[in-house]
């Protein structure tokens, strides 16, 4: 390690900034250096003592000797390691490093058959020998094990991990310039590798693709995005409508298996996504006749009529404003219960099918929810009421009241005094709408479904449309766990490598969920992915009687409970890797410059 420093001109005059930086050199022989500690601007006793401390941790070595050709580092068979004499009391363990949750999310990476299909469409990084496929392969499970920047994977999380033995490569793979470059080449295989993981999930799984769940989400960015074309403000669902952002269409199986997404301008309208999505699965999957399942707001009655003309089928929610016309009509028809607290009733007409649901546990959260925001909506007007601020200040914080109350609002009537008259108690004062309200809580906990399906029984429709809850479920995923949020590229092909990126994280996840649901049901991914965590891999080195080191890379034996979930899972760990003898020399330039052991 040593002290680097650059200039810049600031404000008028040149400032010199610090760090220190790590050198290593990779199986090619390339120096690859790594910013360990920035330290900024310093003064010249705490540059002279910064240097003394670096003097101290890596001292000067002689240069590095040419490796002799018949003492060079090689790969021990076992019955070369039973006789080896050690010295047990020089015994190091070096580099603990993350082992688990890195090597399930590769074996699920092969297991879908993702090193075929990027090899063939990615060479190999003529400079380095690095295949670009592995350093994708690298990207995707730091996204699925511990998300983070691109820099903070070179920086820090590759150093963290055993990818560099699950991968068999060293740091050069991991080089901040070699991760972005990688994003480059990668979106324009997008349609292909939907139509690959189809097709995966179809042999390993026997899926079908009948039904297919359909919806929309956001996700924004941090900065200005001035070369982001598709950044543009709109409604935000996490709640940052002061961010630029885009729109993610996402398609998933029952399964929650996802198949395709599209990146959209931030200010896309959900309703207007639908036809070209359906055009869109129909030139990657064929024309066949499949169900779409969706949400209220994102098919029109235009968009439904072609449809049924097409002999598309659909099953969608409706909005609440139909609810009361549906009702008078399904009023003689008697409930059908489909779940403990869940009844329906069906009616059928003009080629559609309506279903009317009611479920005791969602009128019971939607009347909670509602009767909250009230209490605090009538709490703030008794304290205004009791202040009696000037009319401005009343408007604004009577505004921001209504904007926390959100629909809740509607329920109380509010009256404000004029321009020209003061604030007292009987030019402002509030009422609640009692009718209102009691029709409100009359509908909670009912809501419409309508679909093309004249055919199925309505426990049937009804148990279809539950299933939204899978993309849902998907959203989160990659939202939370895989930390597809917020964005920070700044030009748009990075953009689209990033999400892309975030969707193979995801792809990993939902074949674990399959795993999972099938052999330990009730564990969920990133449960066992936490649990896997706990296997840590480090080097143990040690001296030989004849001056030589035998350094041999060990995981961890497992936990009972770690032991029993792969044994449920059927997933069996592999052997441990094979030690190496070194040179004495060798060993010691490894030691005290930290150069990852390898073949020489």
């Amino acid at each position: 390690m040593y002290l680097r420093h650059h200039r810049r001109f600031k404000n008028g005059k040149w400032h010199t900034y610090y760090s220190v930086v790590e050198s290593r050199r990779t199986v090619s022989g390339q120096p690859v250096q790594r910013q360990v500690l920035y330290l900024g601007e310093i003064n010249a006793s705490q540059e002279d003592g910064w240097h003394r401390a670096l003097e101290a941790f890596a001292p000067e070595v002689p240069p590095r000797p040419e490796p002799d050709l018949f003492t060079a580092a090689r790969t021990l068979t076992p019955a070369e390691v039973n006789a080896l004499a050690v010295r047990l009391a020089g015994m190091e363990l070096r580099r603990p490093r993350a082992y688990g949750n890195c090597w399930l999310g590769c074996r699920l990476w092969h297991e879908l058959n993702l090193d075929r299909f990027w090899n063939a469409r990615l060479a190999a990084d003529g400079r380095s020998g690095v295949p670009w496929a592995k350093v994708l392969e690298l990207l995707v499970v730091n996204r699925l094990t511990d998300p983070g920047s691109e820099f903070r994977l070179h920086r820090q999380w590759f150093d963290r991990s055993a990818m560099d033995a699950l991968l068999e490569v060293d740091a050069a793979a991991a080089s901040k310039d070699r991760l972005y470059r990688c994003l480059d080449r990668i979106v324009e295989h997008r349609h292909d590798l939907f139509r690959h993981l189809r097709q995966r999930w179809q042999d390993l799984f026997a899926v079908h693709f009948d039904v297919l769940l359909y919806d929309l989400t956001s996700t924004y960015f941090e900065g200005l995005c001035e070369q982001i074309p598709l950044a543009k403000h709109g409604y935000s669902r996490d709640g940052r409508p002061d961010c630029r952002q885009v729109v993610l269409a996402l398609i998933v199986t029952p399964e929650g298996l996802p198949l395709a997404y599209e990146v959209m301008p931030g200010n896309t309208s959900d309703k207007t996504t639908l036809a070209g999505f359906l055009r869109k699965i129909e030139s990657l999957y064929g024309a066949a006749r499949r169900t779409w399942v969706m949400d209220r707001g994102i098919p029109t009655e235009a968009v439904l009529t072609q449809m049924r003309q097409r002999g598309i089928d659909y099953l969608v929610g409706t909005p609440k404003g139909k609810l009361s016309a549906v009702e008078r009509r399904l009023v003689e028809r008697p409930w059908q219960a489909v779940q403990a607290g869940v009844e329906v009733k069906l009616t059928a007409e003009s080629g559609e099918v309506w279903v009317l649901a009611r479920s005791q546990s969602r009128q019971n959260k939607e009347r909670a929810m509602r009767r909250r925001r009230l209490r605090k909506f009538f709490q703030g007007l008794l304290a205004l009421r009791r202040s009696l601020p000037k009319r401005d200040l009343l408007l604004q914080r009577l505004g921001a009241l209504k904007h926390d109350a959100g629909r809740a609002a509607q329920f109380v009537a509010v009256e404000i005094p004029t321009a020209k008259q003061a604030v007292t108690r009987q030019t402002f004062h509030y009422r609640l709408q009692a009718g209102k309200f009691k029709e409100a809580e009359r509908l909670d906990g009912h809501y419409l479904l309508r679909s093309s399906l004249q055919a199925e029984s309505p426990e049937v429709l009804w148990q279809r449309y539950t299933l939204l809850a899978q993309i849902e479920a998907a959203f989160k995923s990659l939202k939370s766990d895989l930390q597809v949020r917020p964005i920070y590229h700044q030009v748009q092909p990075r953009v689209e490598a990033h999400i892309l990126v975030a969707f193979l994280g995801y792809a990993l996840v939902a074949t674990l969920a399959m795993h999972t649901r099938r052999h330990a049901p009730g564990l969920t991914p990133r449960a066992v992915l936490e649990q896997l965590a706990a296997i840590q891999m480090v080097d143990v080195h040690l001296p030989v009687t004849d001056g030589r080191w035998l350094v041999m890379p060990r995981y961890t034996v497992p936990q009972p409970e770690q032991r029993l979930l792969l044994e449920k899972l059927g997933l069996p760990l592999p052997d441990q890797p094979p030690p190496k003898i070194y040179p004495s020399q060798v060993a010691a330039l490894a030691s005290e410059r930290e150069v990852p052991e390898r073949d020489l």
